[in-house]
């Protein structure tokens, strides 16, 4: 039996030079902005810079680092979206804007998209949704995605009206 070795700092770097890429276009697969995405990667590839004692095959080093990010965004979802009592440092109410807006896009969605982007929301993945609503995982993966297209042409929508009426005011 072969002794395996772990992985060393340059096999490391070079995966991290040609896989930060994938691991942010990874993330924005599954939904996430391309400000975050980009947050999380580096945030998983630090991690797994800590961690890399663990692995012991360099092949196997964008597929931990992908795993380790969608467990960020997964936990990063499970989060609190106000953390505080909801006042800032000079007394006033915040209000999250984010998540007025969320809720207004996901409103717009049928039923069935509503459940699907909450669920995938709250960090189920599409195996766990699957056997939750009794269908294969493919056909999750599919909902999931035209559940996002649909909430994404919303949200065009509701941009262009809100740019038709704040030219219509301005002018």
């Amino acid at each position: 039996m072969l002794a395996q070795t772990r992985v060393t700092r340059e096999e490391y770097g070079q995966a991290y030079e040609k896989g930060f890429q994938y691991t942010i276009a990874f993330l924005m697969s599954r939904g996430v902005q391309r400000d975050a995405a980009t947050e999380l990667a580096q945030a998983a590839w630090v991690r797994g810079w800590e961690c890399r004692s663990q692995l012991r095959v360099a092949s196997f080093i964008r597929s931990w680092i992908n795993t380790i990010a969608l467990n960020l965004y997964r936990e990063s979802m499970r989060k609190p979206l106000v953390h505080d009592d909801g006042r800032n440092e000079n007394g006033v109410a915040n209000i999250d804007l984010a998540a007025i807006d969320i809720a207004c896009v996901i409103g717009s969605c049928s039923r069935r998209d509503q459940n699907l982007l909450l669920q995938c929301m709250r960090g189920f993945t599409a195996g766990e949704i699957a056997l939750q609503e009794h269908i294969t995982d493919t056909a999750v993966r599919i909902r999931l995605m035209r559940a996002r297209r649909a909430a994404r042409a919303q949200l065009n929508r509701t941009a262009h009206l809100q740019k038709r009426q704040a030219l219509a005011m301005a002018g």
